[in-house]
């Protein structure tokens, strides 16, 4: 089974849905907004729609999260128009993901989201159309030159697929600090593969002076050994070895699992985006985010043991809403409440001794 029919967030709204632990993506989406405003005042100010605005959110998943994308968006098109004195055009907002999304859930939430645009904007407003396109953003979505903005957050570190050449990763699962360097070089050439492709489907599909802004997770230096960034994978590989130990699992078991995540420092998206050529890059804003998103606090370099039992039981929801599917598909149901057992385990007590943030980049781009 391919990757894209397996990748997705926990569906419904249970207790490790992605539905109700997805607030550190909602944080996300929500520092993107300001880029978001400015490209959005530079679409206007050039004409590059005329009656109908179209939209698409590329990797939106489901829950709350969604709908506020499309809510940010319209809401700042409103109040662009309003300042230049512009009719409102019609909305028209393509909602992409895998074909594994929850797309019912979303569905369920339109006739809400409907009557408060409809609130709040007036009956002059609209109207606003929502579909669904699920497809892999790594190929073809939609007709050419059909585009005018396109919204990613907590997508593009996803790759197509597992790179090749990982046979070295002994029993990590991840790009893990002792990962030896021909591993290192297998990601990064992936993700360079699967970005670059990304940035060629875009540029078909995207108006001339269309833009781009896209959210994703990322590393802070050039050499990922020096990095914590796969941090909470390392830990998650380490519960994995724990069970081996005891018997649960076997080491084959792991050797041959890798997710499919890379964290791209930022050198690697500037040149990618240059070599692709399609884009121009207007903005590069990096940010960082406590693992645990109900933690405000980011003074503090480490946790008290209460507090981090507390944020690690957090994290661990937050990550077993997006890893469940993933770690099912490979080692079975009937393991995965221990696994994350003992995930809970290794967060606290690492976080007692060290607290490290995740770092994400939100980039502006228009069409060339």
């Amino acid at each position: 089974m391919t990757l894209e029919n397996i990748i997705h967030m926990n569906t419904g709204d249970g207790e490790s849905s992605y539905a109700n632990n997805s607030l550190i993506q909602e944080n996300g989406i929500q520092q993107a907004v300001p880029f978001l405003k400015q490209s959005i005042k530079g679409l206007v100010n050039h004409d590059v729609f005329n009656d109908c605005f179209t939209v698409a959110d590329l990797g939106c998943s489901s829950g709350k999260n969604t709908l506020l994308v499309a809510s940010n968006i319209i809401n700042t098109v409103h109040e662009v128009c309003q300042e230049n004195d512009r009719k409102m055009p019609q909305f028209q907002v393509c909602l992409n993901d895998l074909f594994g999304n929850d797309f019912n859930s979303i569905f369920k939430l339109l006739p809400d989201f409907y009557e408060k645009l409809m609130s709040d904007k007036g009956e002059s407003f609209g109207p606003c159309f929502v579909s669904a396109v699920p497809g892999s953003f790594y190929g073809r979505l939609f007709p050419d030159q059909s585009l005018h903005l396109v919204h990613s957050a907590n997508s593009n570190h996803w790759l197509s697929q597992v790179p090749q050449g990982l046979e070295n990763n002994g029993l990590n699962i991840c790009m893990a600090k002792t990962s030896p360097l021909d591993v290192y070089q297998a990601y990064g050439k992936q993700f360079h593969i699967d970005f670059t492709k990304f940035l060629q489907m875009r540029s078909e599909e995207v108006v001339r002076g269309g833009s781009m802004i896209l959210t994703f997770l990322a590393r802070s230096t050039v050499d990922p050994s020096k990095d914590d960034c796969c941090a909470l994978l390392e830990l998650l590989g380490q519960s994995l070895v724990d069970m081996a130990k005891e018997g649960m699992l076997r080491d084959s078991d792991i050797n041959s699992f890798n997710v499919p995540l890379y964290l791209p420092c930022e050198d690697e998206v500037r040149k990618i985006i240059e070599y692709e050529g399609s884009f121009s890059l207007e903005n590069i804003n990096g940010f960082k985010l406590n693992w645990d998103p109900y933690d405000t606090y980011y003074t503090n370099t480490y946790d008290s043991n209460e507090l981090s039992q507390i944020h690690a039981e957090n994290i661990t929801k937050l990550m077993r809403a997006i890893l469940e599917p993933l770690l099912i598909s490979h080692f079975g149901d009937s393991i995965i409440d221990v696994i994350f057992k003992k995930f809970v385990k290794l967060v606290a007590k690492y976080l007692t001794k060290k607290k490290p943030r995740s770092l994400f980049v939100t980039i502006s781009l228009t069409k060339t």
